[in-house]
């Protein structure tokens, strides 16, 4: 995953997206907040930004992605219509505090600040700091070989800090840290320059690199990972611990009958190792 952090950006993108067809403005009828109130709605509303492939995202004027799925398995489970509203990111928690949604299913870092406003569900998923190459390059075969090398990677993303916070070890062990880093507008714009050889090493979000590297197979190579890993999770309005609890609970099911690890295979390529305590900050609603 975050940043303009990566959130910041999937707030700008959602602006555009916030247009499209799914989202409408309207009456949310998501007031209550518990479990029966959705069963007497027959209707279960979310707040989506679906800009974040492939967490969410909007394919053939319809949200899709990992998130989508995991909603699909809820309604059916609580034998109600999925209402899913896409949102500039920006209203989506105090959209959320406000009951205008039964909960956030759009892929938000958790972080000490966020957490002590809204209450965050068990992680949904994670996004790393990734390391890359062009396959082809022997020169450069794990983090320690980036010392001299030009690398780039987005301005103003949770990669930029990551990267910048590597070079200062490098550093301090006496080593000369990058030749260059370079700062480019977008995430593409990184995958373009790597490949044309501008940079040597590019860091990209782990979800952005799985899209890369399924469009293009034998374009990269993986050398490391740089800086923590953020842990993403869903959003419900801290008086609404049942609703919080019935998230928890299906994502533990799903967990235990192995639809989860499919899922996420489905999108991602690969299962994820999340945790389901200890996730929180300190100070957490």
């Amino acid at each position: 995953m975050r940043q303009m952090n990566a959130f910041g950006k999937k707030a700008l993108t959602g602006l555009a997206l916030a247009a499209s067809v799914f989202s409408c403005g309207v009456a949310y009828a998501a007031a209550g907040g518990t479990i029966a109130d959705i069963k007497a709605r027959g209707q279960l509303t979310v707040g989506t930004e679906a800009a974040y492939e492939p967490y969410e995202f909007v394919q053939n004027d319809k949200i899709v992605g990992y998130g989508k799925d995991i909603l699909d398995y809820m309604v059916k489970k609580l034998g109600v219509k999925l209402n899913q509203l896409n949102q500039p990111f920006q209203g989506l928690l105090p959209g959320v505090l406000a009951r205008k949604f039964d909960f956030v299913a759009t892929s938000v870092g958790i972080t000490k600040a966020r957490a002590a406003k809204v209450a965050f569900t068990e992680p949904v998923g994670e996004v790393r700091s990734v390391l890359v190459v062009k396959k082809d390059n022997g020169a450069i075969k794990n983090d320690s070989d980036i010392v001299g090398k030009i690398v780039g990677t987005q301005m103003g993303s949770l990669a930029q800090p990551a990267i910048e916070d590597y070079n200062k070890e490098l550093k301090k062990e006496g080593k000369k840290g990058y030749a260059d880093l370079k700062l480019f507008q977008s995430y593409p714009d990184v995958s373009v320059a790597l490949l044309n050889g501008t940079i040597d090493v590019g860091v990209l979000p782990s979800n952005v690199l799985t899209l890369e590297m399924k469009q293009k197979p034998d374009a990269y190579r993986i050398v490391g990972e740089v800086g923590e890993r953020r842990l993403l999770a869903w959003v419900t309005n801290p008086k609404d611990p049942e609703i919080r609890a019935f998230i928890n609970d299906t994502l533990n099911e799903m967990r235990a009958n192995g639809t989860l690890a499919k899922l996420q295979e489905k999108w991602f390529g690969q299962t994820m190792d999340l945790p389901t305590k200890d996730y929180l900050p300190a100070g957490a609603l």
